[in-house]
């Protein structure tokens, strides 16, 4: 575990350095805070997590304190897509390491955000796809920024390591490669 806090380390000054870019919004808990639960529906993904599609539940309780990843989205779209499908890869990869993660749809129209979430779990069997019960601006224990279109927040032993929020049109290709650069980087 003292080498995955390392590595989790490494992935934080990397995420960190490697954002501070136009479109960057403050969004989510800062380094250090304490990750608190909050409840999700469950719409697809994972599909042999134990969890049934339409079960609500804590994923971040559920997780532990093992290191996870945690997108929350107002879009979908080609990059949110290709991330969930990268982050599948990373899970799937790194099982040995307790790797885990899951993707938050938020929309004050929640119908819109589990259609969304339905498209985005086509992409993963390891990566649960889910909308938050506070589904408009996402669990208000988190902080996410009603102008950030898609926040990512790591976190390993229920503390944030890094957070980043990007704005309207901002997460792109370039970002999710990036991203996953500094992911495959920080587990080798």
């Amino acid at each position: 575990m003292k080498k995955w806090t390392a590595i989790v380390a490494a992935l934080a000054v990397s995420f960190g350095a490697a954002f501070a870019i136009a479109g960057e919004v403050k969004s989510g808990l800062e380094a250090g805070a304490k990750i608190g639960a909050f409840q999700v529906v469950k719409v697809g993904g994972a599909p042999n997590d134990g969890v049934s599609d339409g079960d609500e539940l804590c994923y971040r309780c559920k997780n532990g304190a093992k290191p996870q990843v945690m997108v929350f989205t107002r879009v979908g779209g080609d990059a949110v897509a290709k991330l969930t499908k990268e982050l599948n890869a990373a899970v799937a990869a790194n099982e040995d390491k307790n790797l885990t993660a899951f993707v938050n749809v938020m929309s004050a129209d929640k119908a819109a955000a589990e259609k969304e979430a339905k498209t985005l779990a086509a992409h993963s069997d390891k990566v649960p796809v889910v909308v938050p019960v506070e589904n408009e601006n996402g669990p208000a224990n988190y902080g996410i920024n009603p102008d950030a279109e898609v926040t990512i927040l790591i976190a390993n032993k229920s503390t944030v390591i890094a957070s980043k929020g990007f704005t309207k049109g901002e997460f792109n290709a370039e970002a999710v490669a990036k991203i996953v650069a500094d992911v495959k980087a920080a587990i080798k």
